[in-house]
């Protein structure tokens, strides 16, 4: 709805109905640096309306048969769909991606995603034993833990950390949380929860290693490792941050690359032919810039991107969160540009010897979230991709992902993970009976 000075003035959705809060939050344009809306400043007060109205709505939800509560996720799917466009640019403008990342996939992903649980739901099974001696059998059912979409079954309440997101996961009658987000926000949480014992999924930070051996093709190599570097500016929990190339490539591997970087379009997010947009803060623009500064004190090489290359963009667009896709050398292992997840538009290229010393090295951080790994050596593929210490392992590709499998990470990547049969067993709890006959 609009507000004060022509602004848009978000709401509160809890128990089917928009609803004003009595504080607000101002909310920036990233691609211009001016705010656009405006959002709830939501506390206790708000988290226990929301959680008021999930407890009313849990019985009548949770009795719905699967075929009737994947009909509701179809059509769910369906709205998406019909309102792409406009979801797209209003993801673009909050965000500061691209229209056409948020267009081709955000947005199809999201409906893909109700989509796929939608069919996933109709296909489980439950357990069943005997004990013939004993004249027994046993069996298993999973109740919900959590609800979907009439009054009530979902809501939506903006606010702070610190205020909302403390209220809610504190909240005795909340039975598990899902989080993505950083590590310090996830300890945060495990210690507000752990006195009431919530089950918790967390999907935290990354510093994905790729590793590019000397016999990958490197004509797919290279323009997938600039995507997977800097896609939406680097601000994917997937994204390339550590690149180590065998030393006999290094060379060739460096030079294209930074070429092919240079040819990564920062632009205004409706621009069509923008690879990426804005950052999605001001704050977060300077902690990025902060790892280029620290690695220049260190002694590393900026090859391109901030403070080499200059960035052309129209006047409006001047105080917007823009930076350039950068590439760092000669920055040791120990560095914080290598330990440290940036995420932003960052990477590290630092050459290798040796398979073993390589997985040592890509291993040595405290994340286990992704890794790429680039050969044409089946064996190689299959013994590397083993020993990496990452939840999922990408070779000769990235980003494609199989929702029925697992997905999450390792060490302080997170807890957990997420899939068809993942999400099925966390998002509900299991009940086993047994029946004497």
């Amino acid at each position: 709805m609009a507000g004060r000075g022509g602004l848009l003035m978000l709401e509160n959705f809890i128990g089917g109905k928009f609803l004003p809060c009595s504080s607000y939050l101002d909310s920036y344009d990233p691609s211009t640096g001016e705010v656009y809306c405006r959002v709830p400043n939501s506390g206790k007060e708000e988290v226990d309306a929301a959680v008021e109205a999930a407890r009313a709505a849990f019985p009548g939800w949770s009795s719905r048969s699967p075929q009737e509560r994947s009909q509701v996720l179809q059509r769910l799917a369906d709205l998406l769909e019909q309102s792409l466009e406009e979801l797209a640019q209003a993801e673009s403008k909050d965000q500061g991606k691209t229209v056409t990342l948020a267009r081709t996939m955000d947005i199809p992903r999201a409906v893909q995603n109700f989509r796929f649980f939608a069919s996933s739901i109709l296909h489980h099974t439950s357990e069943c034993t005997q004990m013939d001696h004993l004249g027994c059998l046993h069996y298993t059912v999973r109740a919900p833990a959590g609800i979907g979409v009439p009054p009530g079954v979902v809501n939506i309440v903006f606010g702070t950390g610190p205020r909302v997101g403390e209220a809610l996961v504190s909240h005795p009658e909340v039975p598990l949380i899902s989080f993505t987000g950083s590590q310090p926000t996830a300890e945060r949480i495990t210690q507000l929860s752990a006195p009431h014992c919530k089950k918790l999924s967390l999907e935290l930070g990354g510093k994905n290693p790729a590793i590019i051996f000397e016999d990958a093709n490197l004509a797919e190599c290279i323009p997938t490792t600039v995507r997977s570097s800097f896609a939406n500016q680097g601000e994917i929990c997937l994204c390339t941050s550590r690149i180590f190339v065998q030393k006999s490539i290094y060379s060739e591997f460096l030079k294209r690359f930074v070429e092919a970087t240079r040819m990564w379009k920062v632009g205004i997010p409706s621009d069509p032919s923008a690879d990426m947009g804005a950052l999605i803060s001001k704050a977060h623009l300077e902690k990025v810039r902060s790892y280029i500064k620290k690695a220049r004190m260190e002694g590393a090489q900026i090859l391109c991107g901030e403070g080499v290359d200059k960035l052309n963009l129209p006047p409006r667009n001047q105080g917007g969160y823009f930076m350039l896709p950068t590439v760092i050398t000669d920055v040791k292992d120990e560095s914080c540009c290598m330990k440290e997840e940036i995420f932003g538009p960052v990477t590290c290229v630092v050459p290798f010897d040796s398979e073993e010393e390589v997985i040592q090295r890509a291993n040595n951080v405290k994340y286990g979230l992704a890794a790429t790994v680039w050969s044409g050596n089946v064996g190689r593929v299959h013994r590397v991709a083993k020993k990496l210490q990452s939840g999922l392992v990408w070779t000769n590709c990235w980003l494609i992902r199989e929702l029925n499998l697992p997905f999450g990470g390792m060490k302080s990547s997170g807890v957990g993970r997420e899939g068809a049969k993942d999400s099925y067993e966390f998002f509900t709890e299991v009940k086993t009976i047994t029946v004497k006959h």
